[in-house]
């Protein structure tokens, strides 16, 4: 499946800032893949009015007034484990559809500026055959160490590390998977950390004492943005017309690194647990069924959900919902993640620390404790919104 070529773009107002302004990190885990690339390209061709940011939670009215940093104060970087330049890779999407044709070239300098800020990921099989095994502390110091050069280098206020890397199998002994790892390095930095991928990340037993103490603010584990959100208006409609759900079925056809990655069964059983957690939810139960992932390699970066709902309704009478979501991870997540990334950087100006639960609107598994319905979430975003609003003018003095 393709996506219609974009038309050539369309000036808008672009979101600036002053030249003194404060500059802030975003630091990717998983900086070359398909969602962190959208991310930047996507923050570059909004920034210079290039395209309307649509998707971007944050510009709605809601968050005028929050003090969020500018889009063209965000300085991106990160860490991975391949080596496709991110201009390169931006091609590759445009020639999939995922950007527009002649983006890539528009933002090229930002794409090439962000690639200049990447550093070598890890660890990964076979990492032990070329070079001594490091230590789970060493790795974590590695990493720590290229996220505080980046802010110094870059004399940057901060930084905020957000994991959009592939999905890794939940890990089976108790050993810290590289997910973990990242995560524990940017509690070391002092950053701001937010995991849009069902990977383990700072949900590992061991970091617990680490994550209560780092004094930072952290969100969710796995970015809802197709599926799962339509499951997280539905299912709430269901059990608010009190109409009993029988069976909740669905299957993914995908694509792409995603595609790939979920092929592994364990990988796959992690990403559906999201999934099955928002309707048990939502619910009150989990309902019979499961969600199918199939690689369909031909299909790139898109995607197509099928829900199949089976529902009792008065006098038992049986009924069927089904729906069909088509479109591409990538310009669903990006948004999505430079929201989080800036509703983070100004959690922490505001001295915020520890567990962000009013950022469940993001997540399939969020922390802490809150509704699960998508409605109940934005009115919770929104307060939490309004909290960053308080003193914002002394923010905005200092832009």
């Amino acid at each position: 499946m393709s996506a219609e070529p974009s038309s050539t773009p369309t000036p808008t107002t672009p979101t600036s800032s002053s030249p003194s302004a404060p500059r802030h990190g975003v630091w990717f885990v998983g900086a070359r893949g398909s969602v962190a690339t959208t991310a930047v390209a996507g923050c570059a061709a909004v920034a210079a009015g290039l395209h309307p940011a649509t998707g971007m939670v944050t510009e709605t009215a809601d968050f005028a007034s929050c003090g969020l940093p500018s889009l063209s104060s965000l300085v991106f970087g990160g860490h991975d484990t391949v080596d496709c330049p991110l201009p390169k890779r931006a091609e590759h999407l445009a020639d999939g559809g995922v950007l527009p044709h002649g983006l890539p070239a528009a933002v090229h300098a930002e794409l090439a500026a962000a690639d200049r800020e990447i550093r070598p990921g890890g660890p990964v099989p076979g990492d032990t055959d070329t070079v001594p095994a490091r230590t789970d502390d060493e790795w974590i110091e590695v990493f720590a160490a290229d996220i505080r050069d980046f802010v110094r280098r870059n004399d940057l206020a901060g930084a905020v590390v957000v994991n959009v890397a592939s999905t890794e199998p939940a890990p089976a002994d108790g050993a810290l998977p590289p997910s973990s790892l990242y995560a524990a390095a940017a509690l070391r930095a002092g950053c701001a950390y937010a995991n849009f991928t069902p990977s383990t990340g700072l949900h590992h037993p061991a970091l617990a004492g680490l994550a209560a103490s780092s004094g930072v603010p952290y969100a969710g584990r796995d970015g809802k943005t197709g599926q799962t959100l339509l499951r997280s208006v539905l299912g709430p409609m269901f059990q608010q017309r009190a109409l009993a759900v029988r069976a909740w079925s669905g299957t993914n056809l995908l694509g792409g690194g995603d595609g790939a990655a979920l092929a592994d069964p364990a990988a796959a059983a992690a990403k559906n647990a999201g999934k099955e957690r928002v309707l048990a939810d939502t619910l009150g139960a989990a309902p019979q069924g499961e969600v199918h992932i199939d690689d369909v390699p031909a299909l790139g970066d898109w995607k197509t959900a099928w829900d199949h709902v089976a529902f009792d309704g008065f006098l038992g009478s049986r009924m069927i919902l089904q729906t069909i979501w088509q479109g591409c991870d990538s310009a669903l997540a990006a948004p999505l993640v430079l929201d989080l990334a800036r509703l983070l950087v100004r959690a922490q100006e505001k001295g915020l620390a520890g567990p962000l639960g009013e950022l469940g609107f993001y997540f399939k598994d969020p922390v802490g404790d809150g509704p699960s319905s998508l409605g109940e979430q934005y009115t919770e975003l929104r307060r939490f919104a309004a909290r960053l609003r308080d003193d914002a003018g002394d923010s905005e003095a200092r832009r």
